[in-house]
């Protein structure tokens, strides 16, 4: 994409939809399955009420069943790995203008696990006319969606241990990276945390796990203040990494901090339970809630961060068993700019060949 002109949208920008890829008995959520797959319908029926929501199934007879009301739900069968759609969905920048699905590479974070069929879900959906307002584009680089955060001007937030983790890219250098970045998302300027890790998170300390950017000035993250707590420490250094970093502007950033959670277990292992994991919608914010006390707490001070939009939150106990939560799940597809758009009735397809 050299010589062109390459914008990430802030997740704060109008979307099309939310894609969402749902639990099945052949997942790691068989186990719990019925709660996992009660998680998802409630997150998709939030979304639905604000904006398109797109549902990736392998049963789609079933879920579809799933839902009294189908309104703002697009269905389409497509068989996964795994449910994580922030980190094998199409990330949407803006190239001249023209809105284009970048297919990175999925590896589910160095290769810990399978994802083979995650990797293809972009490309089936572009096969199957579910992203025919939007250009494509394969990217051979591995990239999760999960590891960036975008301020729309330029910013891109992101942390050392992930992106440096050494089965994704091996063969790349951390100027390199940032190379990348500049060529594909249209970094200005990157924002690289060195710390921040919590504990039990498989994604080696992706960004939408402890940090967000929430406007071009602000940055909310994760707080700790239980020094027993194993993530006491790493949090702590995140935080004084935060008070330095500065926007395209040179100015500092805003910091809100979000409250502390108490230690949540599944057995005997750590879950990695935070609030920085919440998802911007047109007209709401969904934050994961933990049946923690300070669950009520967190919603305010979202209340506070997003003052015009609606603040929904939702229990996502079930989510941290498999150490991913509300945002880790969804992947949000920006309102498509295409130089010959279609009009909005062919956005989607009217009708899918039987079976699809």
């Amino acid at each position: 994409m050299n010589n062109k002109s390459v914008r990430l949208p802030a997740e704060w920008e109008p979307q099309e939809f939310v894609q969402l890829t749902f639990p099945h008995v052949d997942t790691d959520w068989s186990e719990y399955l019925d709660d996992a797959i009660e998680n998802f319908v409630n997150i998709a029926n939030a979304v639905r009420k604000y904006q398109k929501c797109l549902i990736i199934a392998k049963n789609i007879t079933f879920v579809k069943s799933l839902f009294q009301s189908k309104k703002n739900l697009l269905f389409v069968r497509i068989d996964s790995d795994d449910t994580w759609s922030r980190d094998f969905g199409g990330i949407t920048v803006e190239v001249d203008g023209v809105s284009t699905v970048l297919d990175f590479k999925y590896n589910a974070w160095g290769k810990k696990f399978a994802y083979k069929k995650d990797d293809l879900i972009t490309m089936q959906l572009k096969h199957k006319g579910f992203l025919k307002s939007y250009k494509h584009k394969a990217v051979k680089m591995v990239l999760e969606g999960g590891s960036i955060e975008s301020d729309g001007e330029g910013i891109i937030l992101t942390t050392t241990e992930c992106l440096m983790e050494k089965n994704r890219n091996p063969k790349l250098s951390q100027k390199m990276i940032e190379q990348k970045l500049i060529e594909n998302l249209g970094a200005k300027k990157v924002l690289w945390l060195n710390s921040g890790a919590l504990e039990g998170d498989d994604t080696d300390s992706h960004i939408d796990t402890i940090a967000r950017l929430v406007s071009n000035d602000t940055i909310i993250y994760q707080m700790c203040d239980d020094r027993s707590d194993s993530n006491y420490e790493q949090l702590k250094l995140m935080e004084k990494e935060l008070q330095n970093f500065t926007n395209l502007h040179g100015r500092k950033y805003k910091l809100i901090g979000l409250p502390h959670i108490e230690a949540k277990y599944d057995g005997e292992d750590k879950l990695p339970a935070t609030y920085a994991n919440f998802l911007i919608i047109n007209g709401a914010v969904l934050v994961p809630t933990y049946k923690d006390k300070n669950d009520e707490l967190a919603l305010e001070i979202f209340k506070k961060a997003f003052p015009k939009r609606d603040i929904i939150g939702i229990d996502c106990s079930t989510l941290i068993k498999q150490h991913g939560s509300l945002h880790c799940v969804t992947m949000q597809y920006p309102k498509p700019k295409l130089a010959n758009a279609v009009s909005r009735s062919e956005k989607f397809p009217r009708k899918l060949a039987k079976g699809e």
